[in-house]
């Protein structure tokens, strides 16, 4: 059964490493399917050739399961001609909404679109929207409720995110959510001709959602910090948690339990089968049905309601898989394995959701369930309860053994995760064991329950539990938040390798097997040490790219519509820009940047150069202070920028950036072309931060690279006149990369100044259909006119450059270089 099921997953997972899916594919499949069923027809007893066509046929079966599931989600893709075009949408909403004050984010059935008069026929009937108030005219946003039905004005574009390594990828979400385009709501227009029909159970659900995340909210006070964990707890919900929270809970490694773990479905499904069975024991009921298998069924069906109740989520789905499974075995008679109910619950999700190996919790869930199967041996033992004489022992001893085992399974949990843990986040919790000890009973007997209860009933009863499980939630804050600063409460790592990952679970599954560990505990301190090279430089550095001596590498980030460039030499780093900032909190230091350099293992930059003081250019420079190590800062700033006077707080050096600075690192020169040496930054251009940007060009024996910043056709003109006949013979017949200035506008990259630097190739960082229109046609058109490269990371993704000492430089472009499904 296990070689049959792993057989199925391998044949779905083929489809992942194939460039393109052809028709030749298709027809190898079925011939080959045949074949199998031919082989399995005339094999009359179960030999070893019967065997391996069985298994061919479940390698076939999930090649073409998986690429089915492919090819739906590739027919529902928003038509190119159509992004950007304001459209009329006739819909409703298809589930829970996430609302804040700000607007809200939904997903939105499409029943009928049109462009003008015309109805189009191809359309995605899934999209993901946005309402946000226009800042020229803020109204508030009404609110969005499941099933509603609305008339929408809205701009779409196709499913597009920023794409750089280690980060939220939103093209790969999207795919998985089936979400054929995204896009903003202009106005709406609510039609209430309809309702939700009673065979439409999921979107029934979907409102009774919204209507428990709205009664849980009216039960508390508004300033309740901790509502949004308590609404995670009870439905699965966790937009509402604060992203500093977020921080706290992970940093101290309780993040697994604030959502619907599958201890809390297992705790619920336990219940439900406990209060079957006390009801099913009364009269003559049991001579209908066992009560065991009463239990099982109700067991299940409180696991199944629950789930379903919470998204859904993969940890949820885990566990009601397994108490299915277990269900099942009770009515049909038989007494599965451990693993057998694993592997099960496994085939489910993957057969439902072929995307889920995509997601950390599947990996995480799956992951601490096996460990716990494998180190614990049989199922008596996973809870520390003796069987047979040893059941007649005092209760302390019982108790002392239990805690014993609970120990276990918690260090297991947590050797058993290290990998995932370093491969998906790039920390570990160096006090995730403490914080557990009580972070897990508090959790799941205390605020769960207590939250969950008072969710069901109403509202003058269930306020009474709901103020003690957040005011319990609050102390346990408290706690955490004083552990989470400690200064070596979190290791942090680069994203390890896979070498260095199979060699850690290899270490791993040998220092948590089975058996006891008074008598083999030098032996698993043995497998433990091959994790250790998961946390030393000298072997992360072997699986990275190495920078000699008068070399350097440059990465641009797809930072959306901005700047951030992170220049490298072979000791030294330098961040040139750190990227726009959305609202208050959406920043990309936050989403793109800070991610970027934990997963390369980077926490200390030499010097940060800000061009100039627009909010794209030095929006994520706040966030990365408080994560990143910076020595020095150079910019264009006025004297009273907020940034100055955060670094002057943190004593970190600030130079003025002024023509004619120069400096060496590792044999790379450094230096810098405006502004002027005379300018006084206390009264730059307060209109017109552009013309003051910071050029800084970097260069080698071979090759030059210009980052312009936003510099226009003022201060391109004073670049032109210093690039004299002299100033041009020190820049020699280097390969010359530069950076379009101003994203491309039309007010830059004047032809003067290309023919004078006569650039090989060149670059742009932009926005996706920014509403500027940068890159400029002509600007594109004048690059194309003088036989210039130009690459934008809307079309490349982030860009690798490497500057070598003897060669010209080589480029890697992620969103080529990346195999993606959707993009074939």
């Amino acid at each position: 059964m296990r070689l049959a099921i792993t057989a199925f997953i391998a044949g779905g997972s083929l489809l992942l490493f194939l460039p393109k899916v052809p028709e030749y594919w298709a027809f190898a499949c079925i011939a080959f399917s045949a074949l199998c069923l031919l082989v399995m027809c005339f094999t009359h007893q179960a030999t070893l050739t019967k065997k391996l066509a069985i298994i061919g046929l479940l390698f076939v079966m999930g090649f073409a399961w998986n690429a089915r599931y492919a090819e739906n989600r590739l027919e529902n893709i928003l038509a190119i001609e159509l992004e950007g075009k304001e459209l009329n949408l006739e819909g409703r909403v298809a589930a829970l909404p996430q609302s804040n004050s700000s607007g809200a984010k939904f997903a939105f059935e499409v029943d009928r679109a049109t462009l003008g008069k015309k109805v189009l026929d191809q359309f995605p009937r899934r999209i993901y929207l946005s309402w946000q108030p226009a800042w020229k005219n803020p109204q508030e946003i009404p609110d969005i409720i499941p099933g509603q039905r609305w008339k929408f004005k809205s701009k779409l574009k196709r499913p597009y995110g920023s794409l750089n390594p280690y980060t939220f990828d939103f093209e790969r979400w999207s795919f998985h959510q089936d979400f054929g385009a995204s896009g903003s709501v202009r106005a709406g227009e609510l039609s209430l001709d309809k309702d939700i029909a009673w065979t439409e159970i999921e979107l029934r659900m979907e409102l009774m959602r919204w209507h428990l995340r709205k009664k849980i909210r009216s039960m508390l006070p508004d300033d309740a910090r901790y509502a949004g964990v308590l609404i995670a707890l009870v439905m699965g919900d966790q937009n509402a948690i604060n992203q500093d929270d977020w921080q706290v809970f992970n940093a101290t490694g309780i993040g697994h339990l604030i959502s619907i773990s599958g201890l809390h479905v297992t705790m619920l499904a336990c219940v439900g089968a406990s209060f079957a069975a006390f009801i099913w024991r009364r009269r003559t009921l049991p001579l209908i049905a066992p009560v065991s298998k009463v239990a099982a069924i109700s067991g299940f069906t409180t696991a199944f309601v629950y789930a379903w109740l919470a998204g859904f989520q993969i940890p949820a789905q885990r566990t009601m898989y397994m108490v299915g499974v277990v269900a099942f075995a009770l009515w049909t008679g038989r007494n599965p394995r451990s693993f057998d109910i694993w592997w099960w619950a496994l085939a489910f999700v993957l057969l439902i959701d072929p995307m889920a190996p995509y997601t950390p919790g599947f990996w995480l869930s799956f992951g601490a369930v096996a460990a716990i199967l494998y180190a614990m041996g049989d199922s008596s033992g996973l809870l520390g309860i003796p069987t047979g004489k040893e059941s007649q022992v005092h209760w302390t001893l019982r108790v002392a053994q239990a805690l014993r085992e609970a120990c276990r399974v918690q260090t297991v949990v947590t050797l058993a995760l290290l990998p995932f843990t370093l491969y998906w986040f790039y920390q570990v919790s160096v006090v995730s064991p403490l914080a557990n000890a009580f972070a897990i009973p508090l959790v799941s007997y205390i605020v769960t329950p207590l939250a969950i209860i008072g969710a069901i009933l109403p509202e003058f009863i269930g306020r009474w539990l709901m103020w003690p499980a957040h005011a319990v939630m609050e102390y346990l804050a408290i706690a955490l938040e004083w552990m989470a600063n400690w200064s070596w409460s979190v290791v942090w790592s680069r994203q390890p390798e896979w070498w260095l990952l199979l060699a850690a679970g290899v270490g791993i599954v040998y220092a948590i097997r089975p058996g006891d560990i008074a008598d083999t505990w030098k032996r698993r301190l043995l497998g433990i040490v091959f994790s250790v090279p998961l946390f030393i430089s000298p072997f992360q550095l072997l699986s990275a790219s190495r920078i000699s001596q008068g070399e350097f590498r440059v990465s641009v980030l797809d930072i959306g519509q901005g700047t951030a460039v992170l220049i490298e030499t072979k000791n030294r780093r330098l961040l040139y820009d750190t990227g726009p900032i959305q609202g208050k909190k959406d920043d990309a230091g936050q989403r793109i940047i800070l991610p970027y350099l934990r997963g390369r293992g980077v926490d200390r930059i030499d010097r940060m150069v800000i061009s100039h003081s627009d909010s794209d250019h030095v929006g994520g420079a706040a966030t990365l202070l408080k994560h990143i190590q910076f020595d020095s800062m150079m910019g264009s700033l006025p004297s009273n920028n907020s940034l100055l006077q955060n670094l002057q707080q943190r004593r970190i050096p600030n130079i003025p950036c002024r023509y004619g600075q120069r400096w060496m690192w590792d044999g790379v020169e450094f230096f810098i072309w405006h502004p002027d040496e005379t300018t006084v930054f206390s009264n730059q251009h307060p209109r017109k931060p552009n013309e003051m940007s910071c050029v800084l060009e970097v260069r080698n024996t071979q090759s030059s690279l210009w980052l312009t910043g936003d510099v226009e056709k003022q201060g391109e003109a004073k670049i032109t006149e210093r690039l004299d006949a002299d100033m041009l013979k020190e820049i020699g017949a280097r390969e010359l990369i530069f950076m379009a200035p101003h994203h491309g506008s039309k007010t830059s990259s004047s032809l003067a100044l290309l023919k004078r630097l006569d650039p090989d190739q060149a670059f742009a960082q932009n926005g996706y259909r920014n509403r500027y229109g940068h890159p400029h046609p002509d600007v594109t058109a004048r690059y194309r006119g003088l036989d210039i490269p130009f690459y934008q990371t809307p079309e490349t993704g982030f860009q690798t450059w490497l500057f070598k000492n003897n060669a010209k430089s080589s480029t890697h472009f992620w969103r080529h270089d990346i195999k993606r499904l959707w993009h074939r």
